[in-house]
């Protein structure tokens, strides 16, 4: 028998909950399948985290996480216990820094490029107790997918004994092994410097490069005995002052790169009466005696045997040769070596560093003035004994 009209509509409404129930078992079945997924994402993304934080608490190199972009940009967010101990500060403090607050005056320019470009730079960075560190760092952007950039992950690495065994060669490279005095090869390339500086201004008053320092040295051992009855002093030179001038005696104000030629007069006689320790006795004080009279800008240089070459910028031709005569009276006094007392004297030429001029040009400008002064003097003022 067919069912009625109300029959009709019961069972109707029977399908249709019927449908909604078979819905709603779904919903949950599918529902359950995502929770179960979210948790298991969840569960990896927590021991993503946990393992990201553990390497990056307990790396053996600095690590830090700043700041990318906005009014903040390059404001230290975290760090590691190894970035805390290499500056000695704690990670409370760090927090109030950006590694621009940090890294040397020197090195800013280094820093702002590899914060904008990424990759790796070495640059130094403060201490707590002043001092810098010479560190490799190496910025990762960390990206959002819908921000862009968000953060800088920074790795730095100590490299303070590479840098001091790197500097270290370089040094032995250009300097002289017995004085400590910059070698032939660093002189002329600080002269070469300074030539190309000077395009157009040859009598601009600057000052050398004040990175390069003269090495101090201990003058123990190089005292002298002048008491009655002391060691009797060789002396085998005349004490005239031997400087020779540039082109022209007139002095005219002008203020430039004077370049002194400086040739000792009699070493060769104490190589030959005392030996070479006692000649390079007298090397390492004569250099000493220069470091010490010049200005703390100048260099002073050995281009080997007993040659020795100082530049002196900002002097007129009547500073020059005061200088040269100061420099002069310095070396003449008595030097100690191997148990005497022995002097040597010195003849100096002046040279000019001019627009246009290379650094050999100019050394044998001076050269060359050293030894025309050298030949004006008679051949006994000249040899010792």
């Amino acid at each position: 028998r067919r069912p009625g009209a109300w029959g009709r509509e019961a069972l109707q409404m029977y399908a249709f909950q019927a449908a909604i129930a078979i819905s709603n078992a779904r919903l949950r079945a599918n529902m359950q399948r995502a929770l179960v997924r979210l948790e298991r994402d969840q569960q990896a993304l927590r021991a993503s985290e946990e393992s990201f934080r553990q390497a990056f608490e307990y790396a053996p190199s600095g690590m830090a996480i700043a700041e990318m972009g906005g009014d903040q940009h390059g404001r230290i967010l975290r760090t590691n216990d190894a970035l805390c101990r290499l500056l000695g500060r704690p990670a409370s403090a760090m927090r109030r820094y950006a590694f621009s607050d940090l890294v040397h005056p020197e090195d800013i320019g280094t820093l702002l490029r590899t914060s904008a470009e990424g990759g790796r730079a070495e640059l130094r960075l403060g201490r707590r107790d002043g001092t810098y560190v010479w560190v490799s760092l190496r910025n990762s952007v960390v990206a959002d997918a819908a921000d862009g950039p968000r953060f800088l992950l920074t790795h730095v690495e100590d490299i303070e004994d590479r840098k001091r065994r790197e500097l270290q060669l370089a040094h032995r490279a250009s300097h002289d092994s017995l004085t400590g005095l910059p070698n032939s090869a660093e002189l002329r390339s600080r002269l070469s410097s300074r030539l190309c500086q000077r395009a157009g201004h040859p009598g601009a008053l600057e000052s050398l490069d004040a990175a390069y320092g003269h090495p101090v040295y201990d003058a123990g051992g190089h005292g002298f005995d002048f008491r009655p009855g002391g060691v009797e002093v060789y002396d085998g030179f005349d004490h005239h002052v031997h400087t020779a001038a540039p082109q022209s005696e007139h002095d005219d104000g002008t203020k430039g790169l004077a370049v002194l030629f400086c040739d000792l007069d009699g070493f060769k006689s104490i190589n030959d009466r005392f030996g070479h320790n006692a000649g390079d006795a007298v090397l390492i004080e004569v250099a000493r005696r220069l470091s010490r009279a010049v200005r703390d800008g100048d260099t002073v240089a050995r281009l080997g045997g007993d040659e020795f070459v100082i530049l002196a910028d900002g002097l007129g031709r009547a500073d020059a040769q005061d200088l040269a005569v100061r420099l002069r009276n310095e070396i003449i006094q008595p030097i100690r070596a191997e148990g005497r007392a022995v002097r040597v004297g010195a003849s100096f030429g002046i040279g000019w560093a001019h627009c246009g001029m290379t650094a050999d040009e100019v050394l044998k400008s001076a050269d060359e003035r050293m030894y025309v002064e050298k030949r004006s003097r008679p051949k006994q003022h000249r040899r010792a004994g």
